[in-house]
């Protein structure tokens, strides 16, 4: 589905690889060059999708069914587009995302090892099929990320297996199509990184919004 007048763009990685840090970097380079520019993050930016990350991320929820944890995820998503993407999209804005789908085809799929079409369709069905016009995806090892954090969520806790083959999920998710992917090593400086999303935005922006 086409972002109509405006331009979506999505952060995606593995837990602590500074993916927060960019969206940061990039809304205020953004609405310095004054455009109109939602920061946002899934799950639990809206009222719903609030009480589905407690859920989803508390240590405390305990054992959960794969499937239920990957229905809940497209819940969160489902209602995040609707109350808050595509609006900010259709009114012209640039609205930049902390993890999307591919965060659940890497997590709920590869991670949890449920069927891989099966998570995208009910991934796709839940967002209407709303694709990003541009995602960076954040790499790293394994020891330069989720194993630097002490406190870790349910899902960060879910053991070194799990997290190698979300970080290959998310590499083959770009490798199947590079035009709208941008990946960059995550141990490269923050100011590199801003640099590398700062210059392919705006080639986006060329295309998508002239006027700006």
């Amino acid at each position: 589905m086409s972002t109509a007048g405006g331009v979506f763009v999505v952060f995606e990685g593995g837990d602590g690889v500074g993916k927060t840090t960019q969206v940061d970097r990039l809304c205020a380079w953004l609405a310095n060059a004054g455009h109109d520019v939602l920061k946002t993050f899934e799950p639990g930016d809206t009222t719903v999708g609030a009480m589905v990350r407690r859920i989803v991320l508390d240590p405390a929820t305990g054992e959960m069914s794969p499937r239920a944890e990957a229905l809940l995820y497209a819940a969160d998503k489902a209602q995040h587009i609707f109350a808050v993407v595509k609006p900010a999209l259709r009114r012209g804005a640039v609205v930049v995302c902390d993890r999307y789908v591919d965060s659940m085809l890497a997590y709920q799929g590869a991670g949890r090892a449920l069927e891989p079409t099966e998570i995208e369709q009910i991934a796709r069905w839940a967002t209407e099929d709303l694709r990003p016009d541009l995602t960076v995806v954040l790499d790293a090892q394994l020891s330069d990320g989720v194993h630097a954090k002490a406190d870790k969520d349910r899902l960060e806790s879910a053991g070194d297996v799990f997290h190698e083959r979300t970080r290959q999920s998310f590499l083959e998710l770009a490798r199947r199509d590079p035009d709208r992917y941008l990946v960059l090593d995550a141990r490269a400086s923050r100011e590199e990184i801003a640099a590398q999303v700062a210059e392919r935005v705006t080639q986006l922006l060329e295309v998508r919004i002239p006027q700006a």
